[in-house]
């Protein structure tokens, strides 16, 4: 192995892995969701679904603490999700 081959930019090599692209999706999701929330409720259980997509991407990635924390915003979100249609129920 060259040493011209170990310092190559990222963008420069093989190609992105499967796992990388999952998290990219995941992550690139749950933010979509989040800036959408305002929108509707199917928004928050969206942002929900992306945070679950987020924490199998660190626990799979070998970033533990992320994983968990995506887990805890999971229930956050459901939480919220859970609420706003309590909410819509009491104004009808």
């Amino acid at each position: 192995m060259r040493l011209r081959d170990v310092a190559r930019p990222w963008w420069q090599g093989d190609g992105m892995d499967a796992l990388t692209a999952f998290g990219l999706i995941s992550v690139g999701f749950t933010m979509l969701c989040y800036v959408l929330e305002s929108r509707g409720r199917g928004w928050v259980l969206a942002f929900a679904g992306g945070c679950v997509m987020s924490s199998v991407y660190g626990f799979l990635q070998g970033a533990w603490p992320f994983g968990l924390v995506e887990l805890v915003w999971t229930g956050v979100a459901m939480q919220r999700w859970w609420r706003l249609g309590a909410a819509d129920q009491h104004t009808l």
